[in-house]
């Protein structure tokens, strides 16, 4: 994803600066500055006023959070931990059997999954992303079935009860989601309370639920807890991650693949 050519609003460009700091943990000045597309005594300026109030904390090089429950916008997602979603992208292409169907959801982490999906023969996918829709438009050899609901513009996702409904028209073997935290003890965690109750139903649509996390994720929670980690099949993640944060994962009977 390439950096942004012009200076965003102040307003918004701090909302962006703020969400990639809650989500993170962390961001110093040189690569706040990169990603947004500004200078860097702009990006001081920016952390100056949050920390006026009361948003963050300023350390050295850049700032830290105060809080760690809001979802970062796309454009940040997509270039944050680009490498390790291309390796955990392509090691959960490589669980989709042939003749089966499976529903993705959106997102950054499995959309780098789709890249790698021109092997499998037969394949069905059932989404709620426009995004997913249309990157694999492209693929002719792969039946695409797109899940209706109310458009969520910033994610060009679709939610709602109609999602919902549409789900039980379809039998589905495997879900391949992402999420804003997993937790060997809380389960799998999201930000957006609206969407919870599809994001609920998506992950409990099919025997197998696989969840695609970097390993960042594996230390964060969000404040609404979408389904406990008895039901996630399998965790695809970077290796990075902390390994005794995944043999807790083992210890509850999740598998667990490292790319």
């Amino acid at each position: 994803m390439p950096q942004a050519t012009e200076p965003l609003l102040r307003s918004r460009r701090q909302r962006e600066l703020l969400n990639y700091i809650r989500a993170y943990g962390t961001g110093s000045v040189n690569e706040i500055a990169r990603l947004l597309g500004v200078s860097t005594s702009t990006v001081r300026r920016d952390l100056n006023d949050l920390q006026e109030r009361g948003l963050i904390a300023r350390v050295h090089g850049g700032a830290a959070p105060l809080t760690d429950d809001v979802e970062p916008l796309r454009p940040l997602r997509e270039v944050a931990f680009a490498e390790q979603k291309r390796r955990i992208g392509q090691a959960a292409a490589d669980l989709v059997t042939d003749n089966s169907t499976i529903l993705i959801t959106g997102g950054t982490t499995t959309e780098a999954m789709l890249p790698f999906l021109g092997n499998a023969r037969g394949l069905t996918v059932v989404t709620n992303s426009l995004m997913v829709v249309n990157r694999l438009s492209q693929c002719p050899d792969i039946e695409i079935i797109v899940l209706g609901g109310l458009l969520r513009r910033q994610e060009m996702s679709l939610l709602g009860h109609l999602t919902i409904a549409g789900l039980s028209e379809f039998g589905i073997d495997q879900v391949y989601s992402g999420a804003f935290g997993i937790d060997p003890e809380i389960g799998v965690t999201g930000t957006n309370l609206s969407e919870t109750q599809t994001d609920r139903s998506l992950a409990s649509s099919a025997p197998q639920l696989i969840m695609l996390a970097d390993h960042s994720k594996l230390s964060q929670r969000g404040p609404a807890r979408l389904v406990p980690v008895s039901a996630v099949h399998t965790l695809v993640v970077d290796d990075a991650a902390d390994p005794g944060i995944l043999e807790r994962f083992r210890a509850e009977g999740v598998g667990v693949t490292t790319c």
